[in-house]
């Protein structure tokens, strides 16, 4: 049964779903989007949209995630060091995601978009900060990604609400070096 999970045949029906949903949700507000509109846009049956999704909540959500994943290059992110350039690339990323979400889609499911961007900046930036620190302070550097990963979705919101008239890369270039300050005041009280 894993085999079936990596057949390039399951792995392009599952991505013409979701491009086909992308694509009506440019045309439609998701309220208004129905399995068979998916179903007759992606030219599928409705076994075949519930082989891969739960319903169109659980497409959604992973759509988003898949979305954000590719602005992120999570890979590139999870390699790399945090610092000042990386804080900045990563605020740009998010920012860049919210700007191409459908307006029809993002509205009314701004929780779910929230979480999704959370979550992932979350992981990212744990992956990130266990490559520097010591692996005996696992809680607090999730704490710490926690409160990175809501602190950059927060700007990012501010930015998108209020700051909009200067590029995103110059609203965030002022906060990032008291964020990485304190990141680094957090490893010299270590050494201590």
């Amino acid at each position: 049964m894993a085999q079936t999970k990596t057949d390039p045949r399951i792995i392009r029906t599952r991505r013409l779903i979701m491009d086909s949903f992308i694509e009506l949700s440019g045309k439609k507000e998701f309220k208004d989007i129905t399995i068979k509109d998916i179903t007759s846009e992606a030219m599928i049956n409705r076994a075949t949209f519930y082989y891969h999704f739960e319903d169109i909540y659980d497409l959604l959500d992973k759509a988003l995630s898949e979305v954000l994943l590719v602005n992120l290059d999570c890979d590139y992110y999870r390699n790399n060091e945090l610092n000042e350039e990386t804080l900045a690339s990563i605020f740009l990323a998010v920012t860049n995601f919210q700007k191409s979400l459908s307006n029809r889609c993002h509205r009314g499911y701004e929780d779910t978009i929230a979480r999704i961007i959370r979550e992932q900046l979350e992981f990212i930036f744990y992956e990130m900060l266990l490559k520097q620190r010591s692996s005996d302070e696992k809680q607090a550097l999730k704490v710490m990604a926690v409160l990175l990963s809501w602190g950059i979705y927060g700007a990012s919101v501010e930015w998108s609400r209020n700051g909009k008239e200067v590029p995103p890369e110059e609203f965030i270039k002022s906060a990032v070096p008291f964020i990485m300050s304190g990141i680094e005041l957090g490893n010299n009280s270590e050494q201590v």
